[in-house]
């Protein structure tokens, strides 16, 4: 066994100690998430024939029903569309946006600047005709709720124009430096909507938050979420797919945009996606808490390093990602490569900054993953842009997380987070 994977161990053992009451806590909600898993599953009376895939068109998918069965009751939605024909939680989010969207609406983001990767898709950065929400007539706006320090007080009468048909909420933190957004704020964004229009869809991108909280956004009144397979939900077995859950209504809209017009949710071979969707999801509270427990202790170890964390050890969280401010290009740089040394699969790759589809700036990557970009297995990455900010996420073993920790001691030295 390398040296520096135990060298670091007993200083790992003290953070651990400290870190008690923190890791009970994600253990406790761990617990009644798992306990809401496997009661839909009994509610629902999965089998083994419900583990077995369909072809061809995929009618009467007995698993296909019953998977988005368990995951419209746990997720406290109506109906579900959990699919591996939706590549990526932004091909989630967009499916979404498409199909409740119409020519001349308008899709008001309301917790700032979107991800890089939906920037095309609302036609704010790329080149036109290439079928964004702006060349389908759909306007856009964004504010920030985070401006205020309760939604209540934000200006609702005047950001809610007639055209607003849609707002939309961003759990995670995504590249930036400010907070994320935990449920009990999204109940309050939802209150202040619907108060003043009902009909008015709230959507949540809910990217990296499934199983962080013992609620999800539906729970407390959001209209349709969305999501990635490999990322939370997915429990580290799912191969590719993504989610939509909310009003029935709205998902089959969604299904008519991923699918087609007149088929909508019937139409869609599974083969041998379902055993993994289910096995995946019954494991998603467990991993969620893996991770959390791993980006946990990292922002604890490096703050005493001296380095700038988000958020920190002892607060609390909605999604999985840890944030870690480095300063400096070289810096960041060194950081992904420390992560990477650490993955299962690529160690010996030296990740370097590059161009990648849906990013306006250059981006590193760490994710030597079992699944290309699956950031529920441990990985790291972050734009190449001030103030160089590293985002780390996932980790399907906590020991794993630990090791990595030591990757990154042993790769930085002391002091050198220092600013």
């Amino acid at each position: 066994m390398t040296d520096f994977w135990t060298r670091h161990l007993p200083t790992l053992s003290a953070l651990e100690r400290e870190l008690a009451p923190v890791f009970a806590g994600i253990e406790e909600r761990a617990f009644l998430n798992h306990a809401r898993v496997l009661q839909a599953f009994h509610e629902h009376h999965i089998g083994e024939h419900h583990l077995h895939g369909s072809y061809g068109y995929g009618h009467d998918d007995l698993g296909r029903e019953a998977l988005e069965s368990v995951f419209a009751q746990v997720l406290g939605g109506e109906a579900a569309l959990v699919r591996p024909h939706i590549a990526s939680g932004t091909h989630a989010i967009a499916s979404a946006l498409f199909g409740v969207l119409r020519p001349g609406q308008e899709l008001l983001f309301v917790t700032g600047h979107p991800y890089d990767t939906l920037e095309e898709v609302v036609g704010v950065r790329g080149e036109g005709d290439r079928g964004s929400l702006k060349d389908w007539g759909v306007k856009y706006r964004e504010v920030d709720v985070r401006d205020y320090a309760d939604p209540a007080e934000a200006p609702w009468d005047e950001w809610l124009r007639p055209e607003t048909r849609l707002v939309q909420i961003q759990r995670s933190r995504g590249y930036s430096w400010r907070s994320s957004i935990p449920v009990a704020q999204i109940a309050e964004i939802v209150k202040a909507v619907k108060a003043r229009r009902p009909d008015i869809v709230v959507f949540v991108d809910n990217c990296y938050g499934e199983f962080v909280e013992t609620q999800e956004p539906c729970h407390v009144g959001a209209d349709l979420m969305a999501g990635s397979l490999i990322k939370n939900p997915g429990g580290g077995l799912v191969p590719t797919g993504g989610y939509v859950c909310g009003r029935e209504d709205l998902i089959e809209k969604v299904a008519c945009r991923v699918f087609t017009p007149g088929m909508g949710r019937e139409l869609g071979a599974t083969m041998g996606f379902n055993r993994l969707a289910f096995q995946g999801f019954f494991l998603a509270p467990h991993v969620v808490s893996q991770s959390l427990k791993g980006a946990i202790l990292t922002a604890h170890a490096l703050a005493k390093t001296g380095l700038q964390v988000s958020p920190a050890a002892d607060e609390a969280r909605t999604d999985i990602i840890q944030a870690l401010r480095f300063e400096s290009r070289e810096k960041l740089i060194t950081f992904c490569q420390a992560i990477q040394a650490a993955c299962p699969i690529d160690s010996y790759v030296r990740p370097e900054p590059a161009r990648s589809p849906g990013y306006g700036d250059e981006v590193i990557m760490a994710a030597g993953t079992f699944a290309e970009g699956s950031s529920i297995e441990l990985s790291a990455d972050g734009p190449l842009r001030e103030p160089f900010v590293g985002y780390l996420q996932g980790g399907l073993a906590y020991s794993h997380n630990k090791l990595a920790l030591a990757s990154l001691l042993n790769h930085f030295g002391e002091g050198i987070f220092d600013a």
